[in-house]
C-alpha cells in the first residue's frame, strides 16, 4: 500500500533524510519511531504531498506522490502533530468544510460526518466551539477530520501527544480498531503505545533508517545476536566447555555461582539461530542438571536507546520540527 524507495531532502546544506527506504503493506499498522530531528515529520509531509523529495520515489495506493499528489491525498488522512483545526468552529460546522474540502458532498456527506461524529463520541459536543474543548476532545476532532471521507491510508504524527493517561488510552483503543480496515503510519515517542498498537517498526535517526520489521523479530535480536540464559548443576569448567563446543555458539559468559552449585551462563550465538536444543544436550553430556533455558528478548524501548544512543533527547529539535502546520490548536478549554 505504501512503498518507500531512496527517499532524501534537503534543507539547504543539512540533510533532512537520506536514502530511506520501507514498506508498508495494505491493513498494517507501523510505528514510524525516531528522536526529535530524526526525519520522521519530513519524512510524513512528503509521503502527504506536503514537501517534495529531492530524490526517490514514494508509492501511495498504487499512485506516485511526486507524480500523482491530489490521486495521493484522496486516498490519505493525516493528522500531523499540530492538529489542523479552527478554534473558533463547531465540531460538526469544521467537519462539514473538511468533507466538502475532501470532496465528500451530499447526502455523503451528512453519513460522512455521522460516521466520524458517532465513531468518536463527539455527540455531545459537535455544537461546542472547538477552542473550548479539552485537548482529548480536539484530537478526537483531528482524528475524525482525517477519517471523514473514510481514505484507505491514515498517517498519524503523535497523536497522544499532550493527553492525560485515561485520554491516551482512549485514542489508543480508537486507531486499534481501525487495523485490517485502514492502513497506518503512527508516528510517536511512547514506545509502549508501539508495542500495544502496531505490527511492524521502523526506526530512524539522522535521517536515515536504522531498523526494521516486526516486533518480535526485532525484540528477539540483540546486539551481536542471539542471547541464551542457561543455568545448570554441575562443573563449572565443564559446563562452559561443552557450552562453548556446541555448533553457532560465539560466547559463554559466566554470569555467577550459586552456593548449591548452580552456574549461570550467557550464550551468545549468531542472528536467527535456535540452538537451545544443542545447549540442552551439551549441559548433559557434561555431566549437568539443566534448571533454567531461556532465549533473553531485548526490549523495544532498550533497541531504541542502543541506535540513538547519546544523541537522544527529549528536547532535541532538528529541522523538519520547525514552524507549524495547519491553522493552529487553540486555546486550552474546559473539558467536555
Amino acid at each position: 500500500m505504501i512503498q518507500v524507495e531512496g527517499l532524501t531532502k534537503f534543507y539547504g546544506n543539512i540533510p533532512g533524510i537520506q536514502n530511506i527506504s520501507f514498506r508498508v503493506n495494505e491493513g498494517e499498522i507501523l510505528g514510524f519511531l525516531g528522536p526529535n530531528g530524526a526525519g520522521k515529520s519530513t519524512t510524513m509531509r512528503i509521503l502527504t504531498g506536503y514537501m517534495p523529495p529531492h530524490s526517490g520515489k514514494a508509492r501511495v495506493a498504487g499512485f506516485d506522490v511526486s507524480e500523482k499528489p491530489l490521486e495521493v491525498q484522496k486516498r490519505i488522512g493525516y493528522l500531523p502533530e499540530h492538529n489542523p483545526l479552527y478554534p473558533e468552529m463547531t465540531v460538526k460546522a469544521y467537519l462539514d468544510f473538511v468533507a466538502s474540502m475532501k470532496g465528500v458532498r451530499g447526502a455523503d456527506q451528512t453519513a460522512a460526518i455521522d460516521r466520524v461524529i458517532g465513531g468518536f463520541g463527539l455527540e455531545s459536543v459537535a455544537s461546542r466551539i472547538i477552542g473550548h474543548l479539552s485537548k482529548g476532545y480536539r484530537q478526537r476532532v483531528g482524528l475524525a477530520q482525517a477519517l471523514v471521507n473514510d481514505p484507505p491510508v491514515l498517517i498519524l504524527d503523535e497523536p497522544t501527544s499532550g493527553l492525560d493517561p485515561a485520554q491516551i488510552i482512549e485514542i489508543r483503543e480508537f486507531i486499534r480498531s481501525l487495523r485490517g480496515n485502514h492502513t497506518i503510519i503512527l508516528s510517536t515517542h511512547i514506545l509502549p503505545e508501539v508495542n500495544v498498537i502496531c505490527d511492524r517498526v521502523v526506526i530512524i535517526h539522522q535521517g536515515r533508517v536504522k531498523k526494521e520489521g516486526s516486533i518480535d523479530d526485532l525484540t528477539a535480536k540483540t546486539q551481536g545476536g542471539e542471547l541464551i540464559r542457561v543455568s545448570a548443576m554441575g562443573s563449572l569448567d565443564s559446563l562452559k566447555g561443552s557450552l562453548a563446543a556446541v555448533a553457532g555458539v560465539r560466547s559463554v559468559n559466566v554470569k555467577d555461582t550459586a552456593p548449591n552449585g548452580e552456574v549461570r551462563f550467557e550464550v551468545r550465538s549468531g542472528e536467527g539461530e535456535d540452538i537451545r536444543p544443542d545447549l540442552a544436550a551439551a549441559v548433559t553430556s557434561a555431566g549437568g542438571k539443566l534448571t533454567e533455558l531461556v532465549q533473553v528478548r531485548s526490549t523495544l524501548e532498550a533497541i531504541f536507546v542502543e541506535i540513538v544512543g547519546a544523541d537522544y533527547g527529549p528536547e532535541e529539535e532538528g529541522i523538519e520540527e520547525e514552524g507549524t502546520e495547519g491553522a493552529g490548536s487553540g486555546e486550552e478549554g474546559s473539558d467536555a
